[in-house]
């Protein structure tokens, strides 16, 4: 069983930051939250815009939130937009209901935490994120 230590944080940003820079993203904020919804590590390439890393971790807290990646919160949000706003005013405004908030599973399928990414477009924020989970060996969950 894995657990989602410094190191496996560290390593999934760094793949992601990779994944950004060589598919030239504009510049990307990452963060890696426990399964509690607590920060482990957060990185933002310099050039990010303010307010980057609360994107980034409420994507990853949003798709903690509902045991769903992101994506399934942004399809919510237009089917059926005032459970988003009931989920966001219960969380403290914590949720962004937007692609590149990925949860990262370990081989067997334990839930470790989540990834938030942001930066680019959505399905680009979402592709480095799974990226980064990949490269630490750990499965990734869109939806």
């Amino acid at each position: 069983m894995t657990e989602l230590t410094l190191a496996v944080a560290n390593t999934i940003i760094a793949a992601a930051l990779e994944k950004g820079t060589a598919a030239k993203m504009k510049p990307l904020t990452v963060a890696v939250l426990d399964a509690g919804g607590h920060l482990k590590a957060s990185q933002k390439q310099d050039g990010a815009s303010m307010l980057r890393y609360e994107i980034a971790s409420g994507k990853a807290y949003g798709a903690l939130a509902v045991g769903m990646g992101s994506r399934w919160l942004d399809q919510t949000a237009r089917e059926r937009p005032h459970f988003i706003e009931g989920l966001n005013a219960v969380s403290g405004g914590r949720i962004v209901p937007v692609p590149g908030g990925v949860l990262i599973r370990d081989q067997s399928g334990k839930l470790l935490g989540a990834v938030g990414i942001t930066g680019d477009t959505s399905d680009n924020d979402e592709l480095a994120a799974v990226t980064g989970i990949e490269a630490a060996g750990l499965r990734h969950q869109l939806g």
